[in-house]
């Protein structure tokens, strides 16, 4: 197999403008799919946009395992296997409900690099979304594509019993199961089969089970701080290893800006920060 850095030689796609209307129905789906008491009526909370600006291709558009087949910024290279792997997000003004926005997407930095695991590209895509001419948000997400499978994978891996003690100021636990991941794949027009065909997950991309979309755990994080009346203008986020439909974990954080989802007996599994 080459070497990935040798498939990105010359490429470099264009920016993305996309529109959207930003209609109320989509921020009242994802509100009963958190389990949050009341849906916005005015204003969208921090990632609530991830419910919109959804690119729906065509069915014969994706690959075998649910994932397009292409896009403007996925990397080409060959038996693409795709992790979210993190992000930032600011906040100038929240986005409005019912008013047209706009988002420009465009390639940020591309890094080809040879782990233990394997060869990976790491690529991050950057977005400024605007209403009424206005940039309202600013958004960098970061993903990790390996071509074919990690040989570390292990779909007998051990799994959590319970979630982890913790003296966090805010606690709340958390257990992702296949009826909410369903939910929020349909919100987020997410067919990766990882999320929602077990036997494919276990006997094709050899995990022990449904994969917890990373976006999910993130937006339970930003929520929590919402939930405790301190508002999110800065944030950033790192998803260190997943989590799998089932497995109890604890959503943590305080008023001085730490987050985190951990799992027993007490291992960090998304490490996030906001001001």
């Amino acid at each position: 197999m080459p070497e990935l850095s040798g498939c990105l030689t010359g490429w470099r796609p264009e920016p993305l403008v996309e529109h959207d209307t930003l209609a109320l129905e989509q921020a009242r789906a994802l509100a009963a799919a958190l389990g949050t008491s009341a849906a916005p009526a005015d204003e969208l909370p921090p990632l609530w946009h991830w419910v919109h600006f959804l690119d729906w291709p065509q069915h014969a558009e994706l690959g075998e395992d649910g994932h397009p087949i292409s896009g403007r910024f996925l990397p080409p290279i060959p038996d693409r296997r795709r992790m979210f792997a993190g992000g930032r997000l600011s906040v100038t003004a929240p986005l409005r409900l019912g008013t047209p926005a706009e988002r420009r997407s465009e390639l940020g930095e591309v890094v080809a690099k040879r782990g233990r695991s394997g060869d990976m590209v790491f690529v991050t895509v950057r977005s400024e979304y605007r209403q009424d001419g206005e940039l309202r948000l600013t958004e960098e997400q970061d993903y990790v594509y390996r071509s074919g499978e990690s040989a570390a994978k292990d779909p007998h891996a051990t799994r959590p019993t319970r979630a982890p003690a913790s003296e966090a100021p805010w606690q709340e636990p958390f257990v992702g199961d296949p009826v909410r991941l369903f939910r929020f794949s349909a919100l987020t027009a997410n067919s990766h089969r990882i999320h929602y065909d077990a036997p494919y997950c276990r006997d094709v991309e050899r995990y022990p089970g449904l994969v917890v979309h990373g976006p999910l755990l993130v937006l339970k994080l930003a929520e929590l701080a919402r939930r405790h009346e301190h508002p999110v203008r800065e944030l950033s986020y790192r998803l260190n290893r997943p989590v799998f439909a089932g497995d109890p974990v604890l959503l943590c954080g305080g008023p001085d800006g730490r987050l985190s989802v951990r799992t027993a007996p007490d291992q960090v599994v998304v490490d996030a920060s906001f001001a």
